[in-house]
């Protein structure tokens, strides 16, 4: 049985606060902390930049981000480099490293790697390895681990030196690894939340999966109940359990196949349509579609989750996205929530402090004198203590 990929590390240089930074170790669930401005933007933005640049191109992503001059961390000629290692669905560590630069003004990608290590000592293979648009893949991957198997090469030149190896060769079927690494990397999800959007509309129709921005919040809903119907009561039920003062959910659909929400609360007679309920209501009924969702993004980054919600609904919130976590989806989450927080795991929690213009990276739990910290009290006013809640004392 193939097990779901697993980013262990993400290295990144030279891009904006990251001069040379490197979160190790990562858990299914990551929890990041930091703030105002010591870089949690940045490291959501980097996930979104690899998927652009996979799914357009290297060029159009820097400029989208104001060319390479803005991107390029201050006082440095580049490249920008991005190095993840993650585990394949086979098991086997696997390492893409991507180098970027600027030639003529336009990004190109300056050096791009896909590699397998074979056991603990063997030399890896590079699966794929380019330079400005041409290089070289395997093509005999099926022979990989083979005792005595040697790599056999193929060359290529692609039309443009911005286009990513990953994106033409994982078209073809011959190349198996690089074909799901691409299609991992394409199914991404980082989102962009826009209350104002997620706001369930009366259009009709279906969507299998939440946008990243939840507009299709009601379409996705109606899918899930003509289609997942089990998914579907988990999220009703988790909506009566844990949003305060709603009741009950219900769902019904309309002559013409639409279906309507209606939010019921127990200081009312009769239910609020979807359009009538608070923001937090709306929020966590998204969140809970995604959560829920039959089939996980293999990676979902969500930035400041707690806005809009309720405070006593946090601990609920951050559980969900653990057996999301364990369903077989990466998360990433950033907070500036003590209430958020109270429910992770010391093992889950970086912390981003910013030293001389750049962001530094922490694990909380390789850091002695917060585990001193958390043994005598609760981890929220610990990591207050450090600097890194601003305000008053979390409660």
């Amino acid at each position: 049985m193939s097990q779901p990929m697993q980013i262990e590390s993400l290295e990144i240089k030279n891009y904006r606060l990251f001069k040379d930074v490197k979160f190790s170790d990562l858990a299914r669930l990551t929890v990041v902390v930091g703030a105002n401005g010591s870089g949690k933007s940045t490291l959501f933005d980097v996930f979104s930049f690899l998927k652009e640049a996979l799914t357009q191109n290297v060029a159009t992503a820097v400029t989208r981000r104001g060319g390479f001059n803005e991107l390029v961390s201050r006082g440095e000629k580049g490249p920008i480099a991005i190095t993840v290692k993650f585990r394949e669905s086979g098991g086997r560590l696997a390492t893409y490293d991507l180098h970027i630069a600027v030639d003529g003004g336009r990004a190109v990608v300056e050096r791009e790697i896909l590699k397998f290590r074979r056991g603990q000592y063997g030399q890896p293979w590079h699966f794929v390895d380019f330079s400005r648009g041409r290089g070289a893949a395997i093509t005999n991957e099926s022979a990989y681990g083979e005792a005595g198997a040697q790599e056999v090469r193929k060359y290529y030149e692609l039309d443009d030196p911005s286009v990513l190896a990953i994106k033409g060769l994982g078209q073809f079927r011959e190349f198996r690894v690089v074909s799901e690494f691409r299609s991992l990397i394409e199914s991404w999800y980082v989102s962009d939340f826009h209350i104002a959007d997620a706001r369930p509309s009366m259009e009709a129709g279906e969507a299998e999966h939440l946008s990243t921005r939840g507009e299709n919040v009601a379409q996705v809903a109606q899918y899930l109940y003509e289609h997942h119907r089990d998914r579907f009561d988990k999220v009703l039920d988790a909506m009566k359990r844990r949003v305060p003062g709603v009741a009950g959910v219900e769902a019904r659909p309309t002559e013409d196949g639409r279906l309507v929400l209606r939010f019921k609360d127990g200081s009312f007679k009769d239910p609020f349509i979807a359009r009538y309920v608070s923001d937090g209501t709306i929020k966590m009924f998204a969140y809970l579609v995604l959560l829920y969702d039959p089939k996980p993004f293999p990676l979902l980054a969500v930035e400041e989750p707690e806005n809009q919600l309720y405070p006593e609904l946090m601990i609920e919130l951050i559980e969900e996205f653990r057996v999301y976590a364990e369903r077989g989806g990466q998360v990433f989450v950033s907070t500036h929530s003590p209430d958020f927080l109270n429910g992770a795991r010391l093992e889950e929690i970086f912390w981003l402090v910013k030293n001389d213009g750049f962001t530094n990276v922490r694990r909380a739990s390789d850091d002695s004198q917060l585990v001193r910290l958390v043994e005598e009290g609760d981890l929220p006013g610990a990591l207050w203590k450090q600097g890194l809640f601003e305000g008053a004392h979390p409660r």
